[in-house]
C-alpha cells in the first residue's frame, strides 16, 4: 500500500472526499514527524510508538574501492509495533 491507496481507504471507510481525506493523511504525517523533530516519542495505544534515536559517528568502507570513509552522527526514526498490531497480524 503506498500513501495514494491510503488515502482512498481512508475516503472510502469515512465517506470524506479524496482531497479531504489526502488533507487528513498528510496531516497525521505531518504532526508525527514534528513531534519526532522535537526529540518527542508518538505512542499511538494498540498501534505502536515512533521514536528517534541517535546513531553515533563510524568508520565505513567504501564497497567498491575499499577506502575508509567517516559516517556522521545522525538522527533515525524507529518503530516499535504495539500489542494490538501485533495480534493482529497473528
Amino acid at each position: 500500500m503506498n500513501k495514494n491507496d491510503l488515502i482512498a481507504a481512508v475516503a472510502d471507510s469515512t465517506g470524506l472526499s479524496k482531497a479531504d481525506s489526502a488533507k487528513a493523511v498528510d496531516s497525521v504525517f505531518d504532526s508525527i514527524t514534528g513531534s519526532l523533530k522535537k526529540g518527542t516519542e508518538v505512542r499511538l495505544v494498540g498501534f505502536g510508538t515512533f521514536s528517534v534515536a541517535r546513531r553515533k559517528a563510524s568508520e565505513g568502507r567504501n564497497p567498491r574501492t575499499g577506502e575508509k570513509i567517516d559516517i556522521p552522527e545522525s538522527n533515525q526514526a524507529k518503530f516499535k509495533a504495539g500489542k494490538g498490531l501485533k495480534d493482529a497480524l497473528n
